[in-house]
């Protein structure tokens, strides 16, 4: 099935840092050709008020929850039309919007160095992107996913590639993470193996699935230009062998890719190695 590119600018700190760039930056350096997939366009997702909500303790509470409605619409159409989403980030914030579309019982597949698991409370930032898969889970500000409660099975969530909590916030997030949702290391990944975890996982099941790629599970050795870099990640290799089953399954209803930072990525070549990544992905 062909892929349809759909941008989402969207920074969740409301600040217009270099992910709200990242969509216009990747088509410039060549995606859509480069994929051979149809233009699905942009949805307006920009949060421009860097404001923190006092009720929920999000950045921009009010055009998040209507950027995650614009995402949320065009995700459901392009699938109801039967084809197959690449939703180009902007942040993780995106995510909310995204699982709002996914049929119920849908598995996710969150691939990030980070569990983002914070709560408007507990995030030091109160950028969306601190929280998304908490939010999506129930366990996070609702206004950020538009709807109350739930809206993926925590215990159909896959949690992969994140790095272990260093600092106290950390450890409080990483505590917060809800325990039926099934985490793997990167570092446990690579003990196991990436590619048989990645290949088991896309065999495991029928239930329909998304994968979530957020550029910053890549160690910043291969890829720096992220907003929140961590190291000791998965390295290119590792990520192409754990993520190319799960884009290649044939229940896979769509992906979305994010944080890209443009600020740190002045000449475009990062821009264009994140291309061939996604060539080397989504090709078959």
């Amino acid at each position: 099935m062909r892929w349809t590119v759909v941008d989402a600018p969207m920074d969740s700190s409301g600040t217009g840092r270099g992910e709200q760039r990242a969509p216009e930056a990747l088509r410039r350096a060549g995606l859509l050709a480069a994929l051979d997939a149809d233009d699905g366009g942009a949805v307006d997702a920009r949060v421009e008020d860097a404001a923190r909500d006092p009720a929920s303790g999000l950045i921009g509470a009010e055009a998040v929850r209507r950027a995650g409605a614009a995402i949320a619409a065009r995700v459901a159409d392009l699938l109801a039309a039967g084809r197959r989403p690449l939703v180009v980030g902007g942040d993780c914030a995106i995510l909310p919007g995204v699982c709002r579309a996914l049929p119920a019982g849908s598995d996710l597949w969150f691939v990030d160095a980070h569990p983002d698991f914070y709560d408007g409370a507990t995030s030091e930032t109160g950028e969306g992107a601190d929280m998304d898969l908490s939010v999506v889970t129930g366990h996070g500000p609702a206004v950020a996913a538009g709807v109350e409660g739930a809206l993926v099975d925590p215990n159909r969530v896959h949690l992969l590639g994140h790095r272990p909590a260093v600092e106290e916030a950390g450890r409080v997030e990483a505590a917060r993470i809800d325990p039926r949702i099934h985490q793997v290391p990167a570092a446990e990944l690579r003990r196991r193996d990436p590619g048989r975890v990645g290949a088991a996982l896309a065999e495991e099941g029928s239930a329909p699935a998304w994968l979530h790629l957020d550029l910053d599970a890549v160690d910043p050795l291969d890829l720096p230009a992220v907003t929140y870099p961590e190291p000791d990640g998965l390295r290119r290799p590792e990520l192409v062998a754990l993520v190319a089953p799960l884009s290649r399954a044939d229940r896979l209803l769509g992906m979305s890719v994010t944080d890209l930072n443009v600020d740190r990525d002045p000449d475009g070549r990062h821009a264009r190695r994140v291309v061939e990544l996604l060539v080397e992905l989504l090709r078959p």
